[in-house]
């Protein structure tokens, strides 16, 4: 395609459009408009379709399914995130919900990267298999599910663990990639365990002209050097191993410091906030030792708070070892993509199903195309977006027949 006229007359990039003008947008994301629209989806296709609240009545989760020739096979599950994060549209050229497609078929809208893309693709994909007839051997879910920008903690996180979810027999899933300014397509097996803590340092108070020992400030001074030297032992394994990427090193940053009263008053409790991504090969026992160790040395008094504290969670297998994965390789294979193997920089979703010993692939077919999750401005090229069914045809076929 190449005229604008072929692009705002095409049925699948009509639908995404439609549902990325829907604003189930963070800090207080409604769904409705996405379980109305996704009901109508599923009518269409010819699916059944179920709600379930893991958590309250405000978050959902939407499953379709597509039942295989062999149900009893565990299944496939295809998912994808319904809310997106917060906008700006004062730094917008475009209206963020408007969904607008320039002359260069650039379709502007938050979520038209992360992820209402992939979601729709999943369904485009569908679609077009249904309609050529073709059958697979194992059973097929589509899932939209709530709160993934927040982490999961009220849609996939607590969705995993219910009867529901097991009722699913899930054996498989794809999720979530990032898009690729180049020619590859990077393929995510695995995530770096998410850390985020605080360090509480209480010390002697008292007036800011003395020199007092024990002081809250010496004490967090120590503590965020030490932090900070690990910061730049894993900016020098980057610099030094081109083969790296982010998210094979930890990564340590500062993001919050508060305590005090008055300028001139030595406070009795400082605080610093440290977001951590731990790297696969951390031990995490040692690095909880180590931050120990580093308040002792800093002369005590300094409580260690967690606000995350994530397990590390074994990668997907990208060997024979694991046949989804051969299935998932040899359908882009055949279709000629480049493909590089990384472990993902934040978190998705498919965390969750790695945890419970689900393999899990997360894969956004959007090469040659900036990154621009959460950035102002977010956009899909419409040609981009049609390619990413049809290499989902090939995907979906490959592991489904598993």
């Amino acid at each position: 395609m190449s005229a604008n006229t072929d692009w705002e007359s095409n049925e699948e990039l009509q639908l995404f459009r439609e549902y990325l003008r829907i604003p189930s947008v963070h800090p207080h994301p409604n769904y409705d408009g996405c379980l109305e629209f996704l009901k109508r989806q599923a009518k269409q296709l010819e699916l059944p379709l179920a709600v379930y609240y893991p958590s309250n009545a405000d978050n959902p989760v939407v499953v379709m399914t597509w039942i295989g020739l062999e149900p009893e096979l565990p299944a496939v599950l295809l998912n994808s995130h319904m809310d997106v994060v917060p906008v700006f549209p004062e730094n917008w050229t475009h209206p963020p919900f408007g969904a607008d497609i320039d002359k260069q078929g650039r379709i502007y809208a938050r979520g038209a990267q992360d992820m209402k893309c992939v979601g729709m693709q999943y369904l485009g994909a569908i679609r077009a298999l249904k309609q050529s007839g073709s059958r697979f051997r194992r059973t097929i879910h589509i899932s939209f599910v709530a709160d993934e920008e927040m982490g999961g903690a009220l849609g996939m996180r607590p969705f995993v663990h219910t009867d529901e979810f097991r009722a699913l027999n899930v054996g498989f899933g794809l999720d979530e990639g990032l898009a690729s300014p180049t020619d590859e397509f990077p393929v995510f097996y695995a995530e770096r365990s998410v850390w985020r803590f605080y360090f509480k340092a209480s010390g002697t108070a008292g007036h800011g002209s003395l020199l007092l020992p024990g002081t809250a400030g010496e004490k967090l001074n120590y503590i965020v050097g030490k932090m900070m030297e690990l910061r730049r032992s894993q900016v020098l394994r980057l610099e030094n191993n081109p083969e790296l990427t982010i998210g094979d090193v930890t990564t340590v940053n500062l993001t919050r410091l508060s305590g005090g009263v008055q300028s001139n008053v030595v406070p009795p409790q400082l605080t610093a906030c440290f977001d951590v991504r731990l790297a696969l090969d951390v031990d995490h026992r040692q690095f909880e030792a180590d931050m120990h160790r580093w308040i002792e040395e800093a002369g005590g008094g300094v409580e260690l708070e967690y606000e995350h504290q994530r397990p590390r969670v074994e990668p997907t297998a990208t060997d024979e070892s694991n046949p989804f994965w051969m299935a998932f390789k040899s359908a882009t294979d055949e279709l000629g993509l480049d493909i590089k193997l990384q472990i993902f920089t934040g978190g998705t979703d498919s965390r969750y199903l790695r945890e419970l010993g689900i393999p899990a692939l997360g894969f956004s077919p959007m090469n040659n195309t900036p990154v621009l999750l959460h950035d102002h401005d977010e956009f899909l090229q419409a040609d981009v977006y049609l390619r990413g069914i049809e290499i989902f045809k090939k995907i979906i076929k490959n592991v489904a027949n598993v």
